[in-house]
């Protein structure tokens, strides 16, 4: 079977991509993201709305309503919060999601306060002159021992308090994208935002096709998945299968790279239904998608808290092999667009 060429669409995702990663979109702040989300997948002529809790649920049309199918992906992503404003001014944080202060460390952050602005900083390991800091090597990075360094002239509490910042206020750490030439992408938050871009990219393609899938189709764009409960409602009545768009896992002892689409068998909350597993196999194959079958040992999924949250659904997990999960994260552009192409070949 000779392989479409999706080379447009794919450019279009990472287009698409770059623009998402670049608003900031930790667990808790999501507004401008999701009206970034429902404004694309509308100009695409798909009925786009936000739910009460934050997210999108876009409808793709479809006539079996009976038997639909539910595509989750997530615009929420790791980030910070103000925890503590010390007696130097300086702030300690506290996680939003799987935040880790190891590969943080030195990163340009935003303070995002309530009613005062945003405010430019780093955060930083506490003392982290090397050349006075005679522990530097040897301090264990946690919440404890970094915090963030105000780019204002603050030395107290006070002087912090004065600014507007206070405990609660969010704080957003840099992405810092990057496209290379050989088409790898960089970024942190590439979970999930590459996800989403993806499924921009497959709205587009049904839309220049004009393709009207038989199965009722909707996505979820949820904004709680990095804390476990983005996907716990918005199931539309019908869905009898939901499928997780989110990162692919790459490393050692797994056979995915970052040029693949990746079936997931089995993660931490168990396997994923065994019909949908084969099911995207044979579909993958007959597309002529580059996939590979693997078992995440520490992950879960927007699909999972659909099931916890007591829906009566089939389930799976796909998506673009992404490298240093929760950390600078790496995939490319061949990834994402086997992802396209499994799910052409999975739905239309």
């Amino acid at each position: 079977m000779r392989k479409i060429n999706l080379t447009r669409y794919t450019d279009f995702i990472v287009e698409k991509t770059t623009e998402l990663l670049k608003i900031d979109s930790p667990t808790g702040y999501t507004e401008e993201a999701a009206a970034w989300v429902k404004k694309e997948f509308s100009a695409l002529g798909f009925k786009a709305e936000i739910t009460n809790k934050g997210g999108v649920l876009v409808n793709f049309g479809g006539s079996d309503k009976k038997n639909g199918l539910l595509l989750e992906a997530h615009v929420d992503t790791l980030g910070g919060m103000v925890a503590t404003i010390k007696g130097n001014g300086r702030l300690q944080l506290t996680n939003l999601g799987g935040m880790n202060p190891n590969n943080a460390e030195t990163e340009i952050v935003r303070v995002i306060t309530k009613f005062n602005g945003t405010y430019g900083g780093t955060f930083q390991l506490n003392n982290a002159s090397i050349h006075v800091n005679g522990d530097y090597n040897d301090t264990k990075r946690s919440w404890d021992t970094c915090e963030v360094v105000l780019d204002e002239d603050v030395n107290s509490k006070e002087d912090t308090e004065k600014l507007g910042i206070s405990v609660g206020d969010i704080v957003c750490f840099d992405p810092n994208v990057r496209v290379t030439k050989s088409g790898y992408i960089k970024s942190r938050f590439l979970d999930d935002k590459l996800s989403v871009g993806i499924l921009l990219g497959f709205a587009k393609y049904l839309k220049d096709k004009m393709i009207t899938p038989k199965r009722a189709l909707y996505a979820h764009i949820t904004v709680f998945e990095e804390v476990g409960h983005g996907g716990c409602g918005n199931v539309p009545a019908g869905v009898s299968e939901a499928i997780s768009v989110d990162m692919g896992c790459v490393g050692e002892g797994l056979t995915c790279t970052e040029k693949q689409v990746s079936i997931c068998a089995k993660d931490s909350g168990g396997p994923y239904s065994y019909p949908v597993v084969k099911g995207l196999m044979e579909a993958a194959k007959k597309s002529g998608a580059d996939f590979a079958v693997d078992i995440y040992p520490h992950y879960g999924s927007d699909v999972e808290a659909t099931l916890g949250a007591g829906s009566d659904v089939k389930h799976g997990l796909i998506g673009a092999g992404v490298y240093a999960s929760h950390g600078y994260e790496r995939s490319h552009r061949d990834g994402a667009e086997n992802v396209l192409r499994l799910l052409i070949g999975y739905i239309c």
